[in-house]
């Protein structure tokens, strides 16, 4: 397809030549793989706003200002049909983002400021741009939509949420529509029809989950094939793409892409079907029952990432326990089985926390985001392990039709790029996994966020005390403040301290997800407090009133350490955006789940030492923080990693099976 060789000017791309254009799955040997884990380690630069590029641009805008509006479109096209041949490169791209800022200018009354510039030439260069919070990402990405579309590319512009995705298209609706570019919104439960309509137009908004359960609908549509191109060049000829959602992998651009391709890359996408499940609801009532009687320690050993193990002495009493039990009790691989599933779902899966209980249902909470999944369950009898925990009606097992891991689906890409205000913790893994190179974006203007002392308590007790008085006093200087929690729990146990002293604030969690961007939009008022779970609301500007700005701006306060210190910095990010005054603290608890979980021996040598009126530095606070997280990191990195491997694995396999029925 002529209309899209752009992409491929430069590029190494094996392209699939089925129904639709993508690239094509290729074998990475055990060499190329070393490789790559090393040289990922230099995939960080950083942009110069005075580059030749930026200045080009600018050399261009006097005389495009004189340009009527047919004159603009003409002249966008124009670039673009030469850049078919050239790429995304040189003056053709040069001139094309001039009239891209110009009629954003008219059409929007935004100007792209110099840096925006420099982040709209990454994306094309198919690389992350790193841009502080508040920096304008959803302006920076018009540069390359409208220069992709108008080159003849379909262009996913891909979001972490359904409302993202629609507020965004809106906001630029005016400036698409400008240039002639029809723009699409997908949406969780609209219908095929619909969908098809939608994917048709030149850009398309859709989130991350939406778009990639699309894609595995197209799949299966076209007979499930794991080498989805063989198959459907077989079916359809190498031509029609008649019954698919989609019409092509071409340029996607992920927004928040951090989120996206890392912190949601640890589990592959599975479709399925509900089948009736072989196990009642008495079986797990008494796993429960067997369970609670376990005592930890001695008959079983909490083990990384919310599994739990037997030990041998568990196993004797577990043989103790089911005398007098039929059916699967019988069976040595089925108790121990059951009962490490009611373990987990008793001592490692909190409610509020992991999940929240919603029309009578088990509802699971991102934990990085905050946010309910209501489509999402736990695999392997653990979903319905927790469901007969809480009484809940027990669903169905489910059976897999066809999968996929977001490493191996955006890797289909002719073009993929990103943008996030936190790239620099995993730039090596998005280049290693995703050969996404970061670009670190500078600020439009000088950072005036100030830090203020971390501050560490022995009990959450005392904590939550501290955060609820610092919050009042912070409001009372006629300021505006945010305190982030990491769990429902945690802000609704706040919220009670506030009630309790009568003070007025808003309470923003997963129950109330639909009202959280009105919610964050106006958390910059003066004395507003806002408690908010997690990152809800991430997305969204908080405007602050003139009052606030002048008495110092928004406070946040940062209440536990994620696992992953991008998460905090997105939090403390809300504050002292784009020049804004702002300042953040941390108060935390040594007996936050970061430390319990990842730092446990020193976090208790820390409590010996609090209670013993010992002192102790901020400095000493940050060494923990930093084990503990690294720990963590390095966890969670080999999970992703190890979830990459077994879908090779799986791959593999499959082609095997398929390669037999030939």
């Amino acid at each position: 397809m002529s209309d899209i060789k752009a992409l491929l000017v430069g590029r190494n791309i094996d392209v699939a030549d089925g129904v639709y254009l993508e690239r094509l799955d290729m074998p990475v040997g055990v060499v190329e793989e070393w490789l790559r884990a090393r040289l990922a380690r230099f995939a960080v630069s950083s942009a110069n706003p005075a580059s030749t590029f930026v200045e080009r641009v600018g050399s261009f805008e006097s005389l495009i200002r004189q340009k009527s509006d047919d004159d603009l479109r003409a002249a966008l096209f124009e670039k673009a049909r030469a850049m078919q041949v050239t790429g995304f490169q040189g003056e053709g791209l040069e001139a094309a983002f001039a009239v891209v800022r110009e009629a954003s200018r008219r059409c929007l009354g935004k100007r792209h400021h110099d840096v925006q510039i420099l982040a709209g030439q990454s994306l094309l260069q198919g690389r992350i741009a790193e841009m502080a919070t508040g920096e304008g990402k959803t302006l920076a990405g018009t540069l390359a939509i409208c220069v992709a579309a108008a080159a003849g590319a379909c262009v996913h512009v891909v979001t972490v949420n359904d409302y993202l995705a629609e507020r965004d298209a809106e906001h630029n609706m005016p400036l698409f529509e400008f240039f002639g570019l029809t723009v699409g919104v997908v949406k969780q439960d609209m219908p095929v029809p619909e969908r098809q309509k939608q994917y048709a137009k030149h850009i398309a908004y859709v989130s991350n989950k939406e778009l990639t359960f699309d894609y595995l609908k197209d799949v299966i549509s076209w007979g499930g094939a794991l080498s989805v191109h063989m198959k459907l060049r077989k079916l359809a000829g190498g031509k029609s793409r008649s019954g698919t959602l989609l019409r092509g992998l071409h340029v996607a651009i992920v927004d928040e892409a951090d989120s996206v391709l890392i912190d949601e890359a640890r589990t592959p996408l599975i479709i399925s079907e509900t089948l009736p499940d072989d196990l009642s609801e008495e079986i797990y009532q008494q796993a429960l029952e067997i369970a609670g009687q376990l005592r930890e320690d001695v008959d079983y050993r909490r083990g990384k990432d919310k599994d739990i193990w037997l030990t041998d002495a568990g196993t004797s009493c577990l043989s103790a326990l089911i005398e007098g039990y039929d059916g699967v009790w019988r069976s040595r691989l089925w108790r121990q089985e059951l009962t490490q599933k009611a373990l987990s779902a008793l001592h490692m899966f909190k409610r509020d926390q992991h999940y929240i209980i919603a029309d009578n249902k088990v509802q699971i909470v991102d934990e990085f985001t905050g946010r309910v999944m209501p489509d999402r369950t736990w695999e392997r009898g653990l979903h319905q392990m927790i469901e007969a925990k809480e009484q809940c009606d027990i669903s169905g097992q489910r059976r897999t039709l066809s999968q996929i891991t977001y490493q191996r689906f955006f890797g289909r890409y002719l073009l993929l790029a990103g943008m996030t205000g936190t790239a620099r913790e995993v730039a090596p893994e998005l280049k290693r996994v995703y050969d996404l190179p970061s670009t670190r974006i500078p600020t439009h203007k000088p950072s005036r966020r100030f830090r203020l002392a971390d501050r560490l308590f022995r009990t959450p007790e005392e904590k939550w005390q501290e955060v609820a008085r610092r919050a009042v006093e912070i409001a009372g200087q006629g300021r505006s403040v945010l305190v982030g929690t990491r769990s429902v729990e945690a802000s609704e146990l706040l919220g009670e301290l506030l009630v309790a002293q009568g003070v007025d604030h808003v309470l923003l969690n997963a129950r109330q997800d639909q009202v959280e961007a009105d919610a964050v939009a106006s958390a910059g008022e003066a004395g507003r407090i806002t408690v908010a779970t997690n990152m809800a609301g991430r997305g969204t500007d908080i405007k602050l009133s003139p009052e606030v700005a002048g008495n110092g701006g928004l406070h946040v306060i940062l209440t536990e350490f994620h696992e992953s210190a991008r998460v905090d910095r997105q939090l403390f990010g809300r504050a002292a955006r784009q020049g804004d005054p702002g300042t953040v603290e941390a108060i935390v608890s040594l007996q936050d789940d970061l430390f319990i979980g990842y730092a446990k021996h020193v976090s208790r040598l820390l409590q010996t030492l609090l209670l013993s009126k010992c002192w102790y530095s901020s400095h000493l606070l940050k060494m923990l923080v930093w084990y503990a997280q690294g720990k963590s990191e390095r966890h969670n990195r080999n999970i992703r990693l190890d979830t990459i491997k077994r879908d090779r694995e799986w791959l593999r396999a499959l082609g095997f099976v398929g390669a037999e029925k030939k």
